[in-house]
């Protein structure tokens, strides 16, 4: 496997437990924003593409670049949302990492 290839898949894995972790203990303990439907659903997506685009790496999908691009996409809108609240820090910088490596692989 490629290090880019590899690379890419461990920074999707990462975002994924952080995400689903963070959505599923932080976010339900905190209440308020931290559970507003938008922001709540914006973290099972960002968890749920995540897991898809590393798979499909691993499988060398021919729809790999198309599934990177979409979780670029999805982990940008998650770090954003995540940044306006507070205790989100891990969850922003894994979404920013993820979505930089994925963009390079969506290339």
């Amino acid at each position: 496997m490629e290090p880019d290839v590899a690379a890419c898949i461990e920074a999707c894995n990462r975002a994924h437990g952080i995400a689903l972790g963070m959505a599923m203990n932080h976010c339900l303990e905190a209440g308020g924003d931290h559970v507003a439907p938008k922001h709540f659903r914006l973290m099972a997506d960002c968890a749920a593409i995540c897991a898809t685009t590393a798979d499909f790496m691993l499988r060398s999908s021919e729809f790999h670049a198309a599934s990177c691009r979409l979780c670029a996409d999805v982990c940008d809108a998650c770090a954003d949302s995540c940044q306006a609240l507070d205790g989100m820090a891990d969850c922003v910088a894994a979404c920013r990492d993820c979505a930089a490596h994925c963009r390079r692989m969506a290339a």
